[in-house]
Order: structure tokens, then C-alpha cells, then sequence
């Protein structure tokens, strides 16, 4: 039976899943920001840079075509970059890739210095070029040395300056790299979510659910009598553990309604013995009953007499079995207490012969007594011993045959006294030990009894049941030479 772990515990397997979950999630979150980090660095330029290559372009594309749609191309060319830049023309035309993104006033102050950087020009009457220059190393620095807020890049076509692109000196907002990855995180997020729940849904929830399942079903069979069912107990966790406790339940069950069923054909088969032993003596009662009491027949003396003895006889044979019966239910049902004290085997020996003595002298039956050591003792109830004792003697007694032998043994054994009851009859068959101490059973004719010597079948049950409440056991068995042999062992 496997037994569970602490690393298939259904509470450890959640725990550990979830923080693997959780560190794979973090991992992929980690690689795909800095993938869209690289991305949003290479399209990520300096505004110097930017203001140049956009004016570039935008110059070209005067040049091709005086009358293009200046938005258009600039968000067709340049809408991929996340660094707003603004181009403005002379003849008022403006574009931008973001506008929204513009910081505020950046258009007065990109029209302002347009002015000034074509009036400045003049002024000095350099070359278009040279100007260009000067004012792409460090446009746009407002007097005072303040701060430089934009890096500008004159628009020439055919050596005329047309406009200048501005693109703001400092780095794009985080509101617009927010709003430009975050979707992009998200979704990245949503679709790892589902997938890692759905793995642990597969791997952790998955089979446990399976194996609960199958545990509810067993336990609705079980509700609906089937004591034969059972969970499987794989897994080694708390399922695991549920389902080996469900078993063990069914278990205890089983062995209840098989008692309950072998107790009720117990029940009925003592009903159908009771009725049985009893009918036969009150049949026996009745019948000679009847027969003295016929007014038109004429009995002699000694008939009537021989018909009351009958009588007496089937009426001692009546009490005898509802004595027995009413003792072997007090014994059985704990009824009672045991006198408990020391008992000298020598004396309960002692006692049987007494007993049967006449019966020992007239069949000239050899009585063997060994006791070792001599005094030897055990604690026990002396009358109800000697009522086991005295039953295994009566029952030896009626199978022995005429100048047969009757052993009484009695020694020490580790952790008690053993004490047997030996005869040199014909032996029990086999297929009888099992059931020799059942309440009514008899082997009298598989042992060739002689007819009319059978007793009322409760003796041994009663032997049994006596050795029972001192703790004890009793056995049955054929000796090697021959007869039947009774071993009671008692505690010491």
C-alpha cells in the first residue's frame, strides 16, 4: 500500500505549481519586455539625428514632388518611431509623425525659430549651407545659454531653405512608451495566464479531480449496498490518503454484513438444533404420556413401570439440554463472573475420577495421570474448570471402549499450562475437527458410538466457551496412535 509524501501532497504540488507559475511567468514577462526594449531602441534615434534624416527625406520628397501630401508621407515614412518631431514649411504647412505627443507650445516655438533662423541668415548673408550647419550644431539655444528644448534641421531644396523639422530635445514621455507597449505587455500577460493555468489545470487539479470522481462513485455504490467496491489508492497524497481510509471503511463493512449474515444462519441453524434436541425427548414424554393415560388399555405393573421410567429418563435428558443451554448463553454472553484463584491440577484430576469412577471400574477403563511438575497450578474459576475438565472426560468416556485408556496430562509451557484429555476410541475424521465445538454438532456415528451414548452436543461448546473467558484456547485432535485428543492451554 503506497504510502504519501510530502512531495505529492496535493497542498505541496499547489504551492510549488503556483510559484513555478508564477517565476515562469516572470521569466517570459522579463524576456519580452526586453525584446520590445531592443525594439524601441532601434527605433529610437538622437533628435539631432532625427531632425536630420527627417529633413532629409522630406526635402527629397518636395524635390520628386512639389505637391505631395505632406502628413501623409511623414506618417507613412516616420509614424513607427516613438520620438515626436514636428516639420514646418515656410508656406505653413505643418507635420508630424506624433502630434499628440508634442510638448506644449512646441509648435509656436518651432514657427519662431523658423523666423528667426531665416531672418538670421540673411542678416549674415552666409551660404544656405553654412547656415544649415550652424544651426544643426546647436540650434535652437535660446539666448542666456538656457537649456536647449528642441534640435532643429533646415528643409533646402534647390539650395532654399523651405522649413526646418524640430524635434523636442528631451526623451519621449512614458505615457507614450506606456501607451505604445502596454497592449503588447498585456496580451503577453493574458495569453500566459491562461496557458500556465491551463498546465496546472492538466497536471495538479486534473488527476486529483479524476481520482475524486471515482472516489464519489465508490461512495455512492457503497450507499446503494455494494460493499464490494472500492477507490484506487495511487497518488500518494491527500487523495491518496481519503481513499485508503474510504477502503478501510468498506472493509469494516464487508466484515460486519458477513458477521451480520453468518450471525442470522447461526441464529437459524440453533433455532432448527433447539427445536430439534427438544422435540425428541418431549415426542419421547408425549407419546408414552398418551399411552399410560388410554383408559381401554390394560397395563401390566412392570410396563407401566418400565414406560415411567422411559418418561423420567426423556424428562432428565429435557432439562439437561435447557440447563446446558442456559449455561453455555451465560458463559457466551459474558454473564457471570470467574471466581479467579489458584487451582491444583492434582485436585481437578482427582475429581474426575471420583466421578466416573463406577463407570472407570465396570468398563475396566486404564486411567493414565501425568502432572509435571508435581503441584502444578493455574488460576482459574476451579468450578467452571472442572466443568470443562469433566465434559472432555465424559466425552472421552463414551468413545473409549471396553479396557480402553483415558490420559489426563497436565505440564508447564512457556507462558502457561497445557492440559489434555486423551482417549484410545476411534479417533474424530478429519473433516469433523474444524467443527467439533459447534453448538448441537455430533460425530457419534462417524466415531461408531454405540447406540443411545450421544450427548446433547453442547458439552464441547460449553468447553469452549469456558476457555474462552479465561483467556485460553482449546484444539482438537487425532493422536498418531490412535483416539482423540483435547489440548486446553491456559494462561500462567
Amino acid at each position: 500500500m503506497p504510502e504519501a509524501v510530502w512531495y505529492r501532497s496535493l497542498y505541496w504540488r499547489i504551492a510549488i505549481g503556483f510559484v513555478a507559475l508564477l517565476a515562469g511567468l516572470l521569466v517570459i514577462q522579463a524576456g519580452v519586455f526586453l525584446w520590445l526594449t531592443v525594439v524601441v531602441g532601434r527605433s529610437t534615434l538622437g533628435p539631432a539625428q532625427l531632425a536630420s534624416e527627417v529633413a532629409s527625406d522630406v526635402a527629397a520628397a518636395i524635390e520628386a514632388n512639389p505637391d505631395v501630401d505632406l502628413q501623409h508621407h511623414v506618417s507613412d515614412r516616420f509614424g513607427h518611431l516613438y520620438q515626436p518631431f514636428l516639420v514646418i514649411m515656410q508656406d505653413g504647412r505643418t507635420a508630424s509623425n506624433r502630434p499628440e505627443s508634442l510638448p506644449p507650445g512646441f509648435s509656436r516655438l518651432a514657427a519662431s525659430r523658423l523666423r528667426r533662423a531665416t531672418a538670421e541668415s540673411r542678416e549674415a548673408g552666409a551660404p544656405p549651407d553654412q547656415a544649415d550647419r550652424d544651426r544643426s550644431r546647436g540650434g535652437a539655444v535660446p539666448s542666456g545659454g538656457r537649456r536647449r528644448l528642441a534640435e532643429t534641421a533646415p528643409i533646402v531644396v534647390s539650395g532654399a531653405e523651405i522649413g526646418l523639422v524640430a524635434a523636442p530635445g528631451n526623451a519621449p514621455p512614458a505615457t507614450l512608451v506606456l501607451q505604445q507597449l502596454g497592449p503588447a505587455l498585456a496580451w503577453v500577460a493574458v495569453a500566459l495566464l491562461i496557458a500556465g493555468s491551463a498546465v496546472m489545470a492538466l497536471l495538479i487539479f486534473r488527476p486529483a479531480h479524476k481520482r475524486l470522481r471515482a472516489l464519489e462513485q465508490a461512495a455512492t455504490a457503497l450507499g446503494e449496498g455494494r460493499t464490494d467496491v472500492r477507490a484506487v489508492e495511487t497518488g500518494g497524497d491527500e487523495v491518496t490518503s481519503l481513499a485508503r481510509a474510504f477502503n478501510r471503511m468498506a472493509d469494516d463493512l464487508s466484515a460486519r454484513e458477513a458477521a451480520v449474515l453468518a450471525s442470522d444462519r447461526a441464529r437459524r441453524q440453533l433455532l432448527a438444533d433447539v427445536s430439534h434436541e427438544l422435540m425428541t425427548p418431549l415426542t419421547a414424554i408425549r407419546g408414552y404420556t398418551e399411552t399410560l393415560g388410554m383408559p381401554n388399555l390394560r397395563l401390566d405393573e412392570a410396563t407401566r413401570l418400565r414406560h415411567m421410567a422411559i418418561i423420567e429418563e426423556e424428562t432428565q435428558k429435557l432439562e439437561a439440554i435447557i440447563g446446558d443451554l442456559l449455561d453455555l448463553a451465560r458463559l457466551e454472553g459474558g454473564g457471570g463472573t470467574l471466581a479467579v484463584e489458584p487451582v491444583r491440577i492434582a485436585e481437578l484430576f482427582g475429581r474426575i475420577t471420583d466421578r466416573h469412577g463406577p463407570s472407570i471400574r465396570d468398563r475396566r477403563i486404564d486411567v493414565r495421570i501425568s502432572i509435571q511438575p508435581d503441584g502444578l497450578e493455574v488460576r482459574g474459576d476451579p468450578h467452571r474448570l472442572e466443568q470443562a475438565l469433566q465434559n472432555l472426560a465424559a466425552n472421552a468416556l463414551r468413545h473409549t471402549p471396553d479396557a480402553g485408556r483415558l490420559e489426563l496430562d497436565a505440564r508447564q509451557v512457556p507462558g502457561g499450562v497445557r492440559i489434555s484429555v486423551q482417549d484410545s476410541g476411534p479417533g474424530i475424521p478429519p473433516e469433523h475437527l474444524a467443527r467439533v465445538f459447534d453448538r448441537f454438532y455430533k460425530v457419534d456415528t462417524a466415531r461408531a458410538a454405540a447406540e443411545g451414548s450421544s450427548g446433547s452436543g453442547l458439552g464441547l461448546s460449553i468447553v469452549k466457551a469456558i476457555v474462552d473467558r479465561h483467556g485460553g484456547t482449546v484444539i482438537a485432535s487425532n493422536a498418531a496412535a490412535g483416539g482423540a485428543v483435547f489440548e486446553i492451554t491456559l494462561p500462567g
